[in-house]
């Protein structure tokens, strides 16, 4: 099985002119921005499940997303696509935004980026979303690391704070996306602690040498093997197809070096990692 944990799915006229700005600076190569239900189902053909969410980054990167794109995306295939809802917590309604995507669109968790829209994950307007999220048995994905967008606060990218919510939520499922790079070493300590956190590796295999310490970080820190990192690819930003041959071809940038590499086993567990079975206390099922 192979599920992909990190999809963007947003509509055409959802992407902003500052999103055609802003993306010049996301890598060195040029990066696909749509993002489509049609675009999205296609790259997904080769993925057994797919989490897929949208975004409400208007103001920092220029995409102005809805939860009712994800629903669309899922009502196509409910079987392959699980979708999450995304909340803004600047906006009046979020709560009510909510319990919509949650109660009437049957989403199935929630996505949250602290940096992109400036909100620390300390901040007292998320204690009402965690206390939902507990209640509902519903996971919470965080962009945990740094990103490209000038109107970004750089220090809500950062894992720490992840570890403080983890021990005033532990019934609440949180992962950290992009293994919080480049702070790649808190995102691990924190996930290692805390039972009930996890991370993954989306949009990492495109700095290699960065990928590679990361994931031997994991292993020297014993949480490779352990069901707490799992595979992604963060489409439209990376493939489907690149992502598995980034991730089996992590030690090529130490060849012949003599330094450690990252295990067979450390790289085949996080590709067939199955966060369905995890990220929900008593796994997807459990969600009905």
């Amino acid at each position: 099985m192979i599920v992909d944990c990190h999809v963007n799915v947003y509509e055409d006229a959802q992407i902003l002119p500052l999103h055609l700005e802003v993306t010049r600076f996301a890598r060195a190569e040029a990066v696909e921005l749509p993002s489509n239900p049609d675009i999205v189902q296609r790259a997904m053909r080769d993925v057994d499940r797919a989490i897929v969410f949208s975004l409400r980054y208007a103001d920092s990167i220029g995409i102005d997303g809805d939860d009712e794109v994800t629903a669309r995306l899922v009502a196509r295939d409910p079987k392959k696509f699980i979708g999450f809802a995304c909340i803004d917590p600047r906006m009046p309604n979020c709560m009510d935004l909510l319990v919509h995507a949650i109660e009437d669109l049957k989403l199935r968790g929630v996505k949250f980026g602290p940096i992109y829209n400036g909100v620390s994950l300390l901040d007292p307007r998320l204690e009402p979303i965690y206390q939902y999220l507990v209640r509902h048995n519903l996971p919470l994905t965080m962009h945990m690391g740094t990103t490209y967008g000038a109107n970004a606060p750089v220090q809500y990218g950062r894992p720490l704070d992840v570890d403080t919510i983890a021990n005033r939520h532990p019934d609440l499922k949180m992962v950290m996306a992009h293994m919080g790079h480049p702070w790649y070493e808190e995102c691990i300590i924190v996930a290692r602690k805390n039972p009930n956190v996890y991370c993954e590796v989306s949009a990492l295999y495109y700095r290699p040498w960065q990928f590679w310490n990361t994931l031997i970080c994991a292993q020297e820190y014993t949480i490779a093997n352990r069901n707490k990192i799992f595979w992604g690819t963060d489409f439209p930003f990376t493939t489907v197809a690149d992502s598995i041959a980034g991730l089996r071809n992590v030690n090529a940038v130490i060849a012949g070096s003599g330094l450690p590499r990252v295990t067979d086993d450390t790289i085949e567990q996080i590709l067939h990692s199955d966060p369905t079975a995890h990220w929900w206390h008593g796994g997807l099922a459990a969600r009905g």
